[in-house]
């Protein structure tokens, strides 16, 4: 018995294989990897999931250089609370 408890087959994995069958590339200027999801590859699709890409997933904050998630009024949480904390202590 314990012969066939070791017999059992070897699991199978997913293949990763790229959408198309790897005749289009990735949308991002200068990759051929071929794409997997919303005209990325892996790698890049990734980055676009993280807020990394020019275009990301969300919504980011309008200040310079700052590609954190918007909170309220098209700014992160850092930069609207340092705006209106500015304005509030200016009216009192």
């Amino acid at each position: 018995m314990a012969e066939e408890a070791k017999k059992t087959p070897p699991l199978k994995k997913w293949p990763r294989v790229a959408k198309a069958g790897g005749k289009k590339a990735c949308s991002v200027e200068g990759c051929k990897r071929p794409y997997r999801a919303k005209s990325y590859c892996f790698f890049h699709y990734k980055k676009w999931r993280q807020g990394e890409l020019p275009h990301s997933r969300y919504r980011t904050c309008s200040k310079a250089d700052c590609r954190a998630k918007t909170f309220k009024g098209g700014l992160c949480e850092k930069h609207h609370a340092e705006t209106y904390k500015k304005e509030g202590a200016a009216a009192a």
